[in-house]
């Protein structure tokens, strides 16, 4: 075999597979259908080994920070464009393949081989599609659109190589004279002008078209934060509104507006479930089995609500994989108390519409009556991109043990390790103490008897420990206490800032934090996998 054959083969598959792309994505927009790179994605998330799935969180995280970017911001977009290339790569390594057989076996080019072709490639993509990212769209529909697309791909495809790669390669007994070499090395030329610009035009127009069409939420309205504004979701002030402590311009809001909530989900794209589809059975080891829809959570239990920061435990010290809102659910005491749990019952096992499980003892939801089924956010219906129609909050654990879009409850006598847990992730997953450093506003410098102030500030965490007490450091000098805004709950992170003296130069501004009991975050720095990063935070600024 030869290797520009074997690259040939390749290039095509690129050229050919971009256009596929670009045509289920504008299906995708234009009539909801399931896009194949994504649920192919996500079915390989879910079939992976678990220290597969961890090493390429990790280095998605790394990368996203070596880059400078957001983690929150653009984690989804990443794991998306990474859907996008790998299932390009694999019509890149397909024309490889073909290139081979065709070269180097008697299988001919023909449109019986390209129509294999694109089963080979389409009916697992269509399969893992229909049971990781079924869009509840007609499964015939579905299933024709797919047919159609793959098997016209494997046309192309092969189709192209028999055009490209020259007979004699093929089939060495097809013998050329050097003036019929010529005449057909003119026509693969021009085939492969004619084919790079037909592929292009396809991949840009489908492209183009299906972002045009792009389904979007109606964005929640804005809610103020603290210090822009006095009142809270409940149309009151918000409980810390008269703190003489003011967050340092800079400082992350205290509170999140809803639409800036991070985002962590297992699926590349969230769950969209229509609430007249939706019960939550509750089964298992309980004396009176319930089917409880959203409107039954809502008006036959009490309502309860909380300021929660809830704080993601693959984030890296300075996280941005964590935000503060208003929850509102029901107790989940009392949902199981009416469907009766019997005395062998030790576990409440949950389960999530995109896959997601997880296990909660006992003993821990009946120890904690502030644990909750929460179905609003900011007053309103839960976002679907955030668990809609119902998820739960368990206090002082990382996200990954509060399953969302919650379709399923049953009691249970033993353990079963949650989604996350069998990935090598910690069982119990307690939040860590941490804090980190904002802002060094530079810009702020202000003038207080007689001497120029630079403010600096940032956030403090500990779960539902509190924080007791933040310090900061300036360079190596000795650990100084700064000042601290009331939270909004016992529940949320806590603001802090310093006004330190003006010193012109290069300075490296540190922070530390203690918990409620008064116990120090660790310094050590530590990774975020399995129980969550850990270190000192600081930032390095030039002041003149």
């Amino acid at each position: 075999m030869k290797t520009k054959q074997l690259f040939t083969g390749a290039g095509l598959g690129g050229l050919v597979t971009a256009p596929l792309i670009s045509l289920f994505y504008l299906t995708y927009q234009l009539i909801n259908l399931s896009f194949p790179p994504y649920a192919v994605f996500n079915a390989m998330s879910r079939l992976l080994p678990g220290p597969v799935i961890t090493f390429g969180i990790d280095a998605m995280i790394s990368t996203l920070r070596v880059l400078g970017l957001n983690v929150a911001g653009t984690a989804k977009t990443a794991e998306r464009l990474m859907a996008v290339i790998l299932f390009w790569a694999g019509g890149v390594i397909f024309g490889a393949v073909l290139s081979v057989l065709f070269t180097r076996t008697r299988w001919k080019v023909s449109p019986m081989s390209g129509l294999l072709a694109g089963l080979v490639l389409g009916v697992p993509a269509s399969i893992l599609s229909l049971t990781a990212d079924s869009t509840g769209s007609s499964t015939v529909l579905y299933l024709l659109i797919q047919a159609v697309l793959f098997l016209g791909w494997g046309l192309l495809l092969t189709y192209s190589i028999g055009r490209v790669i020259p007979a004699a390669d093929r089939q060495p007994e097809a013998a050329e004279t050097p003036e019929e070499a010529s005449v057909e090395k003119l026509n693969r030329r021009q085939f492969l002008v004619t084919l790079g610009a037909g592929t292009a035009t396809v991949t840009v127009a489908g492209a183009g078209l299906g972002q045009l069409l792009t389904r979007t939420a109606p964005t929640p309205a804005e809610t103020p934060s603290p210090g822009q504004a006095e009142l809270g979701p409940t149309g009151e002030p918000f409980p810390n509104a008269g703190d003489p402590v003011k967050p340092v311009p800079g400082t992350r809001p205290e509170y999140t507006p809803v639409e800036d909530h991070y985002q962590v989900f297992i699926e590349l794209n969230p769950e969209n479930i229509q609430e007249e589809e939706w019960t939550l059975p509750v089964t298992g080891l309980v004396d009176n089995p319930l089917e409880l829809t959203l409107q039954d959570l809502r008006e036959n239990y009490p309502a309860r609500s909380e300021y929660i920061t809830l704080n993601c435990i693959s984030g890296r010290i300075p996280t941005t994989l964590i935000s503060t809102t208003y929850w509102t659910g029901v107790s989940v005491q009392e949902v199981l108390d009416d469907a009766g749990v019997q005395d062998e019952a030790q576990y409440l096992f949950i389960e999530s519409a995109d896959g997601f499980y997880e296990i909660v003892s006992l003993d821990l939801i009946y120890s904690d009556p502030r644990i909750m089924f929460c179905y609003e956010w900011d007053g309103e219906p839960l976002p679907k991109d955030h668990g809609f129609p119902l998820r739960i909050w368990i206090p002082d654990r990382f996200g990954m043990k509060q399953p969302k879009w919650i379709t399923r409850l049953e009691l249970r006598e033993t353990y079963q390790a949650g989604y996350w847990v069998e990935r090598g992730w910690d069982k119990d997953a307690l939040v860590k103490t941490r804090s980190v450093v904002d802002t060094v506003a530079v810009e702020e410098i202000y003038q207080e008897n007689d001497q120029q102030l630079v403010p600096f500030g940032g956030i403090a965490f500990a779960g539902d420990r509190g924080i007791s007490r933040v310090e900061i450091r300036i360079d190596d000098g000795k650990w100084l206490e700064a000042d601290l805004r009331s939270p909004l709950s016992d529940t949320t992170w806590v603001i802090w800032r310093y006004d330190w003296p003006f010193q012109e130069g290069e300075h490296t501004f540190a922070v530390r934090c203690f918990d409620g009991s008064g116990e120090m975050q660790t310094l050590e720095q530590s990774p975020a996998r399995p129980d969550g990063s850990t270190g000192l935070h600081s930032v390095t600024e030039t002041i003149s």
